[in-house]
C-alpha cells in the first residue's frame, strides 16, 4: 500500500470514529515548545483585568476557573511558611537552576523516595533553588509582570482558545531530558532502561547527542531516585519520528548540537559521522530544519508537514536571562500564519485542519504550587515533574475553554497517535503511561470557528527577516 493510500484509509476510518465522538481529524499537528516557565509564574494575568478577575483563579478551581495561586506561595524559609509573590520582567537578567537537584529542592519530599513510589512533594522548597545573574530577594517567588502588555499574545490565546490547568512536564529536570520526552516519550537510553526506570536526568556536559565530544556524558537517575552512573548522550529507541508510514514530520531548531534538538540524541535518526561530528542520517537531514523561522515560510508556502515540532531561538524563547521579550510574538506569529492560511491543502487553508499545542519544556526553577502527578514505580522516581503551561488552539476549541484533565508530554504523543491512526501508547513509554490524549479540547467538530488574529508587537515578517544569529534557547 502506498503512503497516500495508507493515509487516505486512516483518514476515512478515523473520520467516521471522530465524527461520532465530536473530535475532528486533523491533517496537521503543530507542537510549539517554549522555555522554562510555570502557570503560577507566567499566567497571573489571567486573574486580573482585562482578562479576568480575582474570581477567575482558584487553587482548587471550580467550573471555568484557572488553577493559578495569586498569593501565599509556600515557603518553608519564611517564618510564616508563605511568601507573597512579586512581579519581575520577562527579560529579567537572572536565571534559576532547573536541574534534577533543583527539582528535589523545590519539591521538598515529605519523606525520601522509596520503592513504593509514595514520596510526596510539599512544594515549599523553592527558596533553595540556586540563582545565577542579577538576583533579587527570593527570585524564585516572582511572576511575570504584564503591566506593559508583553504577555498579551499568550493571554489572548489562553482566553480565546484552550488552557490546561494540570499539565506537567514528564521529567524531573531540565531541557535535554524534557525534549527527549516531548519527541520520544522518554529520556531513557533504551526501551529496557525505560521499563526499569532508568532515565537521563540532566543536561549533558561536553555536548549533546550522538555528535558530542568523545568525553561528553549525561547523568542517569536510577530507582529509587538516585543519580548514578553517567553515559555518552546517544540513545537508541523509537520516537515519534519513526512513524513516517502514518505521518510526515519536521523538527525546527536553531542548532544541530543543541540540548533541545531531540533527534540528535537518537542513534538511528542521527547516524553520526563521529565524535564532534554531524548527523548524516536521512531521517535527520530530511526532517530537521536548523532555522526555526522556516516554519513560517513553510506555512506560507503550503509546505507544512503533518507533524511539526517548533523550537525557538534564544532571543524569542522565554528562557530567563537570555530572551529579549519576543517569545509571545513568536508564538502568535505561528498561530496567526496558520489562521490566515487560505490557499493550502487544496484551497481549504490550514486553519480548519490544524491542531496547535503550545507548551513549555520545563518549570525553569520558578515557583508553582501544584503537586506533581506520580505514575507507578519504578518510573515514579523520575516522572513526573512540575506543572508547565499548555494552551491548545484550533478551529474546534471553544473560546475560554479550561480543561481539568491531568496531562503530561505523553498526552501530546497520545493525541498525535490517535489522530493519525496509531494505537495510543504505541511507543510504550510516557505515551503509554499517560491517562488522557487531549481530545477534550476539540469539540464542535461540525462547526469550525472563524480565525481571529492574535495581536502582537512583532509579526511573521520580523522573524523571517531577522538577521540575528540563531542561538540555543537554553544553555543549562
Amino acid at each position: 500500500m502506498t503512503r497516500l493510500a495508507l493515509i487516505s484509509s486512516l483518514f476515512l476510518c478515523f473520520t467516521a470514529v471522530n465524527l461520532n465522538a465530536q473530535v475532528p481529524h486533523f491533517q496537521h499537528v503543530v507542537v510549539i515548545v517554549q522555555e522554562n516557565r510555570t502557570p503560577d509564574n507566567m499566567f497571573q494575568g489571567l486573574c486580573a483585568p482585562p482578562y479576568g478577575s480575582s474570581q477567575s483563579c482558584r487553587v482548587t478551581p471550580g467550573p471555568g476557573q484557572y488553577n493559578i495561586q495569586t498569593s501565599d506561595w509556600y515557603d518553608k524559609s519564611s517564618d510564616k511558611g508563605v511568601t507573597q509573590p512579586k512581579p519581575a520582567t520577562l527579560t529579567a537578567k537572572y536565571d534559576l537552576s532547573h536541574s534534577h537537584k533543583a527539582f528535589e529542592q523545590m519539591c521538598d519530599y515529605a519523606f525520601a523516595p522509596n520503592t513504593a513510589g509514595k514520596a510526596v512533594c510539599k512544594m515549599d522548597g523553592a527558596a533553595k533553588v540556586a540563582c545565577d545573574g542579577i538576583c533579587p530577594t527570593k527570585p524564585q517567588y516572582k511572576y511575570v509582570d504584564n503591566s506593559k502588555g508583553i504577555l498579551d499574545p499568550y493571554l489572548d490565546i489562553a482566553t480565546q482558545y484552550g488552557f490546561a490547568n494540570y499539565m506537567f512536564q514528564s521529567n524531573q529536570g531540565p531541557s535535554f531530558p524534557a525534549h527527549q520526552f516531548i519527541f520520544g516519550s522518554t529520556s531513557a537510553p533504551s526501551a529496557s532502561d525505560d521499563a526499569s526506570g532508568i532515565f537521563a536526568a540532566d543536561d549533558p556536559s561536553g555536548g549533546a547527542g550522538c555528535i558530542a565530544r568523545k568525553d561528553a556524558t549525561v547523568k542517569l537517575v536510577v530507582p529509587p531516585g538516585y543519580e548514578g552512573s553517567s553515559i555518552y548522550p546517544c540513545f537508541e529507541h523509537q520516537t515519534m519520528g519513526d512513524f513516517q508510514q502514518a505521518f510526515s514530520w519536521k523538527y525546527y531548531t536553531p542548532s544541530e548540537t543543541s540540548i533541545v534538538t531531540a533527534p540528535v540524541a537518537i542513534d538511528h535518526i542521527c547516524q553520526s559521522s563521529g565524535y564532534d561530528g554531524h548527523c548524516e542520517g536521512t531521517q535527520f537531514t530530511d526532517n530537521v530544519d536548523l532555522k526555526p523561522p522556516d516554519v513560517l515560510t513553510d506555512i506560507s508556502g503550503c509546505n507544512l508537514r503533518d507533524v511539526s515540532f517548533v523550537i525557538p531561538s534564544m532571543a524569542y524563547s522565554d528562557h530567563a536571562r537570555l530572551n529579549d521579550g519576543g517569545g509571545p510574538s513568536w508564538v502568535a506569529s505561528i498561530v496567526n500564519a496558520i489562521g490566515a492560511s487560505k490557499q493550502c491543502d487544496g484551497g481549504a487553508g490550514y486553519w480548519n485542519d490544524t491542531a496547535i499545542f503550545i507548551t513549555w519544556d520545563d518549570w525553569g526553577g520558578w515557583y508553582d504550587h501544584e503537586v506533581p502527578i506520580v505514575p507507578k514505580y519504578p518510573q515514579s522516581d523520575y516522572q513526573y515533574g512540575f506543572r508547565v503551561p499548555l494552551m491548545v488552539v484550533s478551529a474546534y476549541t471553544p473560546a475560554g475553554y479550561i480543561d481539568n484533565g491531568r496531562y503530561d508530554f505523553g498526552s501530546i504523543q497520545r493525541f498525535i497517535e490517535q489522530n493519525f491512526g496509531l494505537e495510543e501508547g504505541v511507543l510504550g513509554f510516557a505515551d503509554a503511561r499517560a491517562k488522557n490524549d487531549l481530545t477534550t479540547f476539540f469539540t464542535n467538530a461540525d462547526h469550525p470557528r472563524t480565525f481571529k488574529n492574535i495581536h502582537s508587537p512583532l509579526d511573521a515578517n520580523f522573524f523571517i527577516n531577522d538577521k540575528r544569529p540563531l542561538e540555543d534557547p537554553d544553555d543549562d
